[in-house]
């Protein structure tokens, strides 16, 4: 997990890096864990764009992944890290003893070797998954469960690393890295360790096309479009917006909170800001 840079050959070149995929031990991935993806450009069943700036880029197939984690008590060996266009994380393919292949997101420090398990009875060690009622207080843990269950929907992304706070009664207190905290059933799942290829926070584009091959489509601020196009358009010159800060469409925008789920703010200790 480290990044290479170019020497200075071109202006796209001159602040480029990418990572050296040195963890990376199988090129293909396995075929019956691969399905087609198909494009969306950010358009809902109805053809209309509710997700702008999305659309193009390379070719991709998804790969299945084990959020669950619930095949308990088998063993399982890890026999590959792989490459997934899906995600900033990398992803290790599973070879359990009953013959059955998932691919699971790799942590930090895993290997090509190593045997994994979940379930309550699984040893506390980087890659295996257990409910938070046997994860030791402080460990390090991703992929969580909100509910039981329903696999991981937490702490997912590169580099990404979450800490079990405290337990109390059937919930437990989780610290995110956004920096809130929240309470999660002690019966969800987690895994113990810290997401890997943590260096992807550190990788530079260095170019728009690259940003093209990623299905990332320009982004243009709203100051430079005309009046009909954006509240913040017009005027002579580089105006100011003269307004506090609107999307598009005119809602308040930059910093106006648009969070609403009372169902569920109950279980938040202490907001991220």
């Amino acid at each position: 997990m480290g990044i290479k840079k170019y020497k200075p050959t071109s202006a796209g070149r001159r602040n480029m890096s990418v990572s050296t995929f040195e963890e990376i031990t199988k090129k293909k991935p396995e075929p019956s864990l691969v399905e087609p993806l198909r494009k969306k450009a950010g358009r809902n069943n109805q053809g209309k764009i509710t997700t702008r700036h999305r659309g193009g880029g390379h070719r991709r197939n998804y790969r299945i992944i084990d959020f669950k984690r619930n095949k308990h008590h088998i063993p399982a060996k890890v026999a590959a890290i792989e490459y997934d266009p899906n995600r900033s994380a990398r992803i290790a393919l599973l070879h359990y003893v009953d013959g059955e292949k998932r691919y699971i997101l790799a942590p930090v420090g895993i290997q090509v070797g190593d045997m994994l398990m979940s379930g309550p009875e699984a040893e506390i060690r980087v890659g295996n998954a257990l409910p938070l009622a046997a994860i030791p207080l402080g460990s390090q843990i991703h992929n969580i469960e909100l509910e039981q269950g329903r696999g991981g929907v937490m702490v997912r992304s590169a580099g990404n690393v979450a800490q079990l706070m405290a337990k109390e009664g059937a919930y437990a207190t989780i610290r995110l890295p956004s920096g809130e905290s929240r309470r999660v059933h002690v019966q969800c799942m987690a895994t113990i360790g810290q997401v890997g290829n943590v260096d992807h926070q550190n990788v530079r584009l260095g170019k728009a096309g690259r940003s093209r091959w990623l299905g990332r489509r320009p982004t243009v601020r709203g100051s430079v479009m005309n009046p009909r196009d954006h509240p913040h358009g017009g005027g002579e010159g580089r105006a100011p917006r003269g307004m506090p800060p609107k999307t598009k469409w005119g809602k308040p925008a930059l910093g106006k909170k648009t969070r609403r789920n009372p169902r569920t703010d109950r279980f938040i200790v202490r907001r991220r800001k």
